[in-house]
This record gives structure tokens, sequence and C-alpha cells, in this order.
């Protein structure tokens, strides 16, 4: 696999992602809450979309399927990193934080540098659980929809 096929694969997965989460969140996050549903719906999102595109690149990931697929989904996992640093930049990342903090740990007082170190390893948090579910879900999506396709008759 060319590493454009590379880019291009991680690209229609991202793209396929966008267009399939929003509906399924809106199914899941009520019947689930908001705990569990964007968790469930984000799992379910991911995996689907790596079926399509598994699908969609079958001809692509061809022979070395094992290596094909490890990178599409190490590069889909940077790049949904990329998307998960961006979590601070929401109007309520740190005051959500902090309620949840707190309500853990009540009657503590923390300084400035010690909420910061609690909202990074939040980050962290959210960017360790999330790249897990992309690296495990990712491959096991995108390597069924490639053996799925069958391959062309010659």
């Amino acid at each position: 696999m060319k590493f454009g096929d590379l880019v291009m694969a991680v690209a229609s997965l991202a793209v396929i992602m966008v267009l399939i989460a929003f509906p399924i969140e809106m199914l899941v996050v009520p019947a689930l809450g908001v705990d569990w549903g964007p968790n469930v719906s984000s799992a379910v999102s991911i995996l689907l979309s790596a079926l399509i595109g598994g699908y969609i690149f079958a001809g692509k990931i061809g022979e070395a399927r094992i290596e094909a697929t490890s990178k599409i989904t190490v590069l889909s996992a940077v790049l949904f990193i990329f998307y998960l640093i961006n979590l601070p930049s929401l109007a309520h990342w740190n005051p959500a934080v902090r309620e949840v903090y707190e309500a853990a740990n009540p009657g503590t007082t923390l300084s400035t540098f010690e909420w910061y170190v609690v909202e990074a390893m939040a980050l962290g948090q959210a960017m360790f659980i999330n790249t897990v579910m992309v690296l495990v879900l990712g491959f096991i999506g995108l390597y069924v929809g490639s053996m799925l396709r069958q391959p062309a008759k010659s």
C-alpha cells in the first residue's frame, strides 16, 4: 500500500465516521444517558466506519492485510489524537473537569498548578481511552471489512 493510498484511506475513514457518528449519537445518548451514550456511540462509530473503510479499500489492502490495516489504524489514531487535543478548547471542558474532580474528592482545595495537572491528566485519560478504542476497534473493523469483499476473479 502506497503512502497516498494510506492517506486516502484514513481521510475516508474520518469522513465516514463524521457522517455516521452524529446519527448514532442521536439514537444512543437519549437511551443510555450522557455518561455512557457518547462512549458507546464513539465505539460503534469507530467500528462501523472501519468496517465500511475496510470493505471499500479491500483491493488496496490486498495480500499484506495485517501490515496495511496496522498502518491505516495507526495513522487514524494519530488523526484522532489531534482531534482530542482540542477538547480543552471547548467552553465547558475546565468546569466539567473541576466538577467531576470535586465530586470525587469533596472538601479538597487545589492550587492553580494542581488544577492544571488534574486537567492535563483528564485530557491524558481521554486520549488514552480513545486511542486504545481507535487502535483495537479500527484494526478489527478494517480487517473484517477487508475480508468481506471477495477479490475480483481474473
